[in-house]
């Protein structure tokens, strides 16, 4: 599957735009970035990539049935990379309507604009065409000390965002399963990296710190995430788009469980090596335990074992690498979120209904 014409949704967004720059900067494939453009998608995500005669961006909503119609006939996609999603618990316990808007019927608006598209095509294209549905691991629910989620595991989703994930899954299954629309779907874990909005732990942490704000840990700080690198992601959902096996699921991990309390320990040890003369250093001491989030899922862990044993797929990152070049990023990306931080969000503690 060489130079493809591939329609991103979601494309401004974090891990998106990360999906978006491996395209253009590693392969010859055409984009078609859609994207609604909320408060978590940010063009400036994709300025390095933004003037490559391979990128187009179209600001439509996926919810808007014309518009992504629009988008299919005028750009004659190949494949489909879905990533376009309400993805913060925190914001869908808040307000779950947009969640239910956009991760379900956005995705049944999508599926069946993709339909209607790959059924008049030849019978050629109607092979080739995909349709890679990216999904989270939190649709399982939660683990407890031990075991894996496995591409077989129940789904018991516990949040109204990973509900809606849920159901957003099924219904590429179903769209597969009765009308043979090609399909793949992909679960991750907990993705961290540069470019992502401050709401999320790891840059919330790093940039709450830098100014010296507390850094609010839920509960105990025991609850276990797997942490994967977005980079190590963008290049293991392009292996699923290309190579990936109709009618399959693909779990990728980062084989890097770690409790909140430990990831915040471990990026306060990061900032006081390289910001020596903060005068907020140690930054452990910024720590502060608040009440955790209503029905907190305990630990999420991925056995990405199938997808590295059918296509080759390993992350390249360790956690402490990881790490290390996000906390660098922020640090010399400075413009890139203050922006943000001028706008909507300015790092208030979301969730907290109950």
């Amino acid at each position: 599957m060489n130079n493809l014409k591939i329609m991103v949704t979601g494309g401004a967004g974090f891990i998106g735009s990360a999906v978006i720059r491996h395209l253009i900067q590693n392969t010859e494939h055409q984009v078609l970035n859609v994207d609604k453009l909320t408060y978590a998608g940010n063009l400036e995500s994709l300025a390095t990539v933004s003037d490559s005669p391979r990128y187009q961006f179209a600001q439509v909503d996926i919810c808007d049935a014309e518009g992504v119609k629009q988008c299919f006939n005028e750009f004659q996609p190949e494949a489909v990379m879905h990533l376009a999603a309400e993805s913060h618990v925190d914001r869908s316990i808040d307000g779950p309507k947009e969640f239910i808007e956009t991760n379900i019927v956005g995705t049944y608006t999508l599926l069946e604009a993709a339909r209607d598209y790959w059924l008049n095509l030849s019978p050629e294209a109607q092979q080739q065409f995909r349709f890679h549905h990216i999904s989270t691991d939190e649709v399982y629910g939660t683990l407890g000390e031990t075991g894996l989620f496995m591409e077989t595991t129940a789904y018991q989703p516990n949040s109204p965002y990973s509900a809606s994930k849920a159901s957003s899954d099924h219904l590429v299954r179903a769209w597969h399963h009765t009308f043979k629309l090609p399909v793949v779907t992909t679960n991750c874990s907990n993705n961290y990296g540069p470019y992502q909005f401050p709401e999320k732990l790891i840059p919330l942490m790093i940039l709450n710190a830098l100014s010296g704000k507390k850094l609010p840990v839920y509960g105990k700080g025991e609850n276990i995430r797997d942490w994967l690198f977005v980079d190590d992601h963008a290049r293991a959902l392009c292996l699923v788009l290309t190579q990936g096996k109709v009618g399959e699921t693909y779990n990728i991990g980062g084989h890097n469980e770690k409790t909140n309390l430990d990831v915040v320990h471990t990026l306060c040890d990061l900032l006081d090596q390289l910001l020596p003369d903060s005068p907020h250093a140690p930054h452990r001491q910024l720590i502060e335990f608040v009440t955790d989030r209503p029905g907190h899922d305990l630990r999420y862990a991925i056995d990405a074992s199938k997808i590295q044993r059918e296509l080759g797929w390993s992350p390249a990152e360790t956690f402490e690498t990881g790490l290390r070049q996000t906390v660098e990023w922020y640090l010399n990306n400075k413009e890139w979120w203050q922006r943000i931080q001028d706008g909507s969000y300015r790092g208030e503690r979301l969730g907290l209904s109950s």
